[in-house]
């Protein structure tokens, strides 16, 4: 704009717009808002049936009576209409409610104690194992393996593994049996960990655990937030 200005003294508006590719229209109007006084921001004049402050007070007291604290004003504006009052409108109430800061769930809300997440803790090797079985897509389409695989969660050493054509509780018996057994694992020194697979809960795999004296346990569903978290100590990741 200044440019232009400075420009137009010397060769013209026109040619000072052409020089500077500013449209000539634009280079008018800001001149014209730069020069024109500032105007006064004016008030919006209040409504006529705006409520006045003794009848503002007034909707407050009624909306902070104790019978009406955990009630939403549409509720308080049906009983006070039964009742054969009427101040203002649902909206009315909101707005006030919003100049005090008062705009939130106002029902009596059901709260939680906070719960602990269930966790397991491996500070050695051979106290918590994970397993699962996952499917493998094989050579040929639709044809498909079945790996089972037993973790160490502290060392995150293999236990024990196998590839199979199908997904079997005895198969995974069989192999949670071996690992046990190549490990030396003795009754109560293991826990492991499982999802909630149909091989994981099945009756086979449970007799085998609690014969090897083997502590179960399977991912935690009840809730949106609940989960089974596994940790190791920090030192054995810094190794």
């Amino acid at each position: 704009m200044s440019s232009v200005t400075g420009l137009a003294i010397d060769v013209g508006t026109r040619a000072a717009c052409q020089a500077l590719w500013m449209p000539r229209a634009s280079y008018y109007w800001k001149r014209r808002k730069a020069s024109a006084p500032t105007a006064a921001v004016s008030q919006r004049p209040a409504p006529a049936r705006a409520l006045g402050p003794a009848e503002r007070e007034t909707v407050l007291a009624r909306l902070h009576e104790e019978r009406f604290q955990d009630r939403s004003p549409a509720a308080v504006y049906a009983t006070l209409l039964d009742e054969g009052e009427y101040h203002c409108s649902i909206r009315t109430m909101y707005r006030l409610l919003a100049e005090h800061g008062e705009v939130c769930e106002r029902r009596d809300q059901l709260t939680h104690p906070p719960c602990q997440k269930p966790e397991l803790l491996a500070t050695a090797p051979n106290q918590l194992w994970s397993w699962d079985i996952t499917k493998l897509l094989g050579p040929v389409k639709w044809t498909y393996f079945y790996l089972y695989v037993l973790l160490d969660v502290f060392s995150r050493y293999v236990t024990g593994w196998m590839v199979a054509m199908r997904e079997s509780a005895e198969l995974a018996k069989r192999l949670i049996e071996e690992s046990c057994r190549k490990q030396c694992i003795q009754p109560g020194q293991l826990t492991l960990h499982a999802d909630r697979g149909t091989s994981m809960r099945s009756k086979p795999v449970a007799l085998l655990l609690a014969d090897l004296g083997v502590t179960k346990t399977r991912k935690h569903i009840a809730g949106p937030t609940s989960r089974m978290t596994t940790r190791t100590q920090r030192a054995n990741s810094a190794r």
